[in-house]
């Protein structure tokens, strides 16, 4: 297994996260709980972010895709 996959799953696992958390301040009618949960989907947009431009990184530097 090489790192860009380990990175092509986390990035999958966290749009998991992110969608599930999106259906859940959907459903909820508490709005305490509802912008937690919207919180907590954009901090996950950063980590797919970050794991995304590491991946772009090691995609454009690594020999071995050349």
């Amino acid at each position: 297994m090489t790192v860009q996959s380990d990175l092509q799953k986390a990035i999958a696992s966290c749009e998991a996260a992110k969608g599930s958390y999106s259906l859940m301040a959907q459903s909820t009618e508490d709005q305490e709980t509802k912008q937690m949960f919207e919180q907590m989907s954009s901090e996950v947009d950063r980590h797919i972010n970050f794991l995304n431009n590491r991946l772009s990184y090691l995609n454009e530097n690594n020999p071995l895709n050349s």
